[in-house]
């Protein structure tokens, strides 16, 4: 695998060569919840609670029973939207071995249930449909990624199942939103903010 960035290797790899630290990090949303989680170097988010995955947790629209959360980090979107709608199932996975690890503790300490597995991609679920996939995708480790991530996606849909990416607009996004409308016969714009959106695919 070739590494961008020094910055990128450390979360985009199986496995991260830096030192492992720790910080706890809170996500407040906007109707007063607050959740925590350790975040350890090494995997995305660092130390801190982005402003797309935010926006993704807070504006995204769920359906049906299950949620995989892809390319989950430390477990904050999944996590988050588990509290917040006890009824889903929970599924992660990350190609980073960290990131599942801590995923699986931020699990437990939250006091959830999620099924957490390692692997690129779509790697780990063979066999699974889910009715939602939502994803922040690497935008940094290149269009072959999230266009992996939108033309694989299909398969792991439940009928009328929607796969929703969140992304800056100008910083990518756009291309991911072409993308998506030569894949999908149906998307749509569910939020813009900031610079940021959330595109959506629907399963036929």
């Amino acid at each position: 695998m070739i590494f961008l960035t020094e910055n990128f290797e450390h979360y985009y790899t199986q496995s991260p060569s830096s030192e492992l630290k720790t910080r706890d990090v809170q996500l407040k949303l906007g109707n007063g919840h607050t959740y925590g989680f350790k975040s350890p170097s090494g995997v995305f988010g660092y130390g801190k609670t982005d402003r797309a995955s935010k926006l993704l947790i807070e504006k995204c629209r769920l359906h049906g029973k299950t949620l995989l959360d892809l390319g989950c980090g430390f477990g904050m979107i999944g996590i988050t939207l588990k509290k917040e709608f006890p009824h889903l199932k929970l599924f992660m996975s990350d190609i980073n071995e960290r990131a599942v690890e801590f995923a699986k503790i931020n699990s437990k300490n939250n006091n959830i249930e999620a099924t957490v597995k390692q692997g690129n991609i779509f790697e780990p679920w063979d066999g699974y449909q889910f009715d939602n996939i939502l994803c922040n995708p690497p935008i940094a480790a290149g269009k072959k990624v999230w266009m992996d991530i939108i033309d694989k996606s299909r398969f792991f849909l439940e009928k009328e199942g929607v796969i929703q990416i969140v992304a800056f607009h100008n910083k990518g996004g756009s291309r991911i939103l072409d993308y998506m409308r030569n894949t999908f016969s149906t998307v749509k714009t569910f939020e813009k903010s900031g610079g940021i959106r959330i595109y959506a695919g629907f399963g036929d």
